[in-house]
């Protein structure tokens, strides 16, 4: 137990430092998640900007095919074309596959960039490509080298509500660990949701009381730590722990506050919307993003299941492609009846796409050379094909674009700005979107 000495002739307390006020208030408070508060903070005054634009993302990790969704080529032999047919969309000229009904209505809102390209064949290094915009790790060396967007985001915008955590993955981060801080330092990690949305008994581990604390028993702690304000005001002579009140403040808010824990509540909503999304881990995902873009958040990635069909491709994407299809146009629909859409940017990709000759396992191998990545709402223009790949779509016709200028259009629709630089692990100033330039048929 902390005690405060005093003798009789001198009855006032002595100074409090700011060392002995957080041994009193470390274990009351989660100091990390203080010190995360605190840390946003900084980064906030260091960049001087706010947040008006979110970010939602539909990660597909193992490489989207993009011959069987968003650039389709019926008049390629079928060992290429496969099996599924165009179907027409809202936007005269524009074709998706036919397992896209629902993304077709809302087309005039979508945009795909069909001649993505880098040089790497292999899982990791290309989703840190695609991730960070840089490519780094190898087969010998996986560990992350740069920061994610997410974290990028996290760590220039903050959230724009001080209550939410900026950047969210859900149900948590991709396997191969590319969607964290690196360098930029772990308060702007991902807070990873770490349950199936889609669950009956869906609930949220980190906004989970532990055994034995109540909404009551926080509330006393609240007090309590109200009452330290008290002293640290008395006491603190030097003005050492100025602010403090704040992060403490939030990181209470975030535990036990109706902000945070309504933002996660799916319940709250309609069951005919939830059954408009979708009854998957696709569908609740989305509506989960678009609740907690709602409520503050900057940036929320829903990490889907895995695409990597190096077998029965076609099978494989029967289980993928219509719950995808209906959690991405239900979003766009629900964003723009909320008046939203042009404040959120969606963006769907994965590390690369897959290869244009179905293989001999009725498959489609790796292939970074073309492929697609699909952009709605955040008031980027929609109805739009930017860029070509050769009729069998093994490689890009025209207008290239790179995964730096994929971060780039984020960075640039979020209000980033692009000369951004960060110390690196060896104290280096680095940029953010390497050489990339925004897609200027997209602003």
């Amino acid at each position: 137990m902390q005690t405060v000495a005093c003798d009789g002739h001198n009855l006032r307390p002595p100074r409090l430092s700011r060392r002995r006020f957080l041994e009193f208030g470390a274990p009351l408070l989660g100091l990390g998640l203080m010190d995360l508060f605190r840390l946003r903070a900084e980064a906030f005054d260091s960049t001087g900007s706010k947040p008006t634009k979110s970010l939602i993302v539909f990660w597909t990790p193992g490489g989207m095919s993009q011959q069987d969704t968003y650039d389709m080529k019926p008049d390629a032999p079928p060992e290429y074309r496969g099996p599924y047919q165009p179907i027409a969309t809202s936007v005269p000229g524009v074709f998706v596959t036919e397992r896209f009904p629902e993304q077709s209505r809302v087309m005039q809102h979508v945009s795909v960039v069909r001649s993505v390209h880098h040089g790497n064949g292999i899982h990791a290094p290309s989703a840190h490509w695609m991730q960070t915009g840089y490519f780094g790790p190898t087969l010998a060396r996986n560990a992350p080298q740069k920061p994610s967007f997410g974290s990028v985001i996290s760590r220039a915008l903050g959230a724009r509500s001080p209550e939410m955590p900026p950047y969210v993955t859900i149900p948590k981060a991709e396997a191969f660990g590319y969607q964290g801080a690196v360098y930029l330092g772990k308060p702007y990690n991902p807070f990873e949701v770490g349950s199936d949305p889609n669950a009956d008994d869906f609930q949220v581990p980190n906004l989970t009381l532990p055994a034995g604390l109540s909404l009551d028993n926080v509330q006393d702690r609240r007090q309590l730590l109200n009452s330290f304000d008290t002293m640290r005001h008395e006491l603190d002579t030097t003005g050492s722990l100025a602010g403090l009140s704040e992060f403490k403040s939030q990181a209470l808010e975030m535990v036990a506050g109706d902000h945070v824990r309504n933002a996660f509540n799916l319940s709250a909503e309609d069951p005919k919307l939830r059954d408009r999304y979708g009854r998957h881990a696709y569908g609740q995902g989305a509506l989960l993003a678009r609740r907690l873009v709602e409520a503050g958040t900057t940036c929320v990635t829903v990490n889907t299941g895995y695409w990597d069909h190096h077998d029965n491709v076609h099978p494989n994407l029967e289980q993928h492609l219509p719950p995808l299809d209906t959690a991405i146009a239900a979003l766009i629909e629900d964003l723009e009846a909320r008046g939203m859409l042009d404040d959120v940017l969606i963006y769907c990709a994965g590390e690369f796409g897959r290869t244009p000759l179905i293989n001999g396992h009725a498959g489609r191998d790796h292939w970074p050379n073309c492929f697609s990545v699909m952009f709605a709402g955040g008031g980027l223009k929609g109805g739009q094909l930017i860029g070509e790949s050769e009729p069998r779509g093994g490689d890009v016709l025209s207008r290239p674009t790179t995964p730096h200028d994929l971060l780039a259009t984020i960075y640039h629709t979020l209000g980033i700005p692009l000369s951004l630089h960060f110390p690196d692990s060896a104290g280096r100033p680095t940029s953010i979107v390497n050489t990339g330039k925004p897609i200027a048929e997209l602003i």
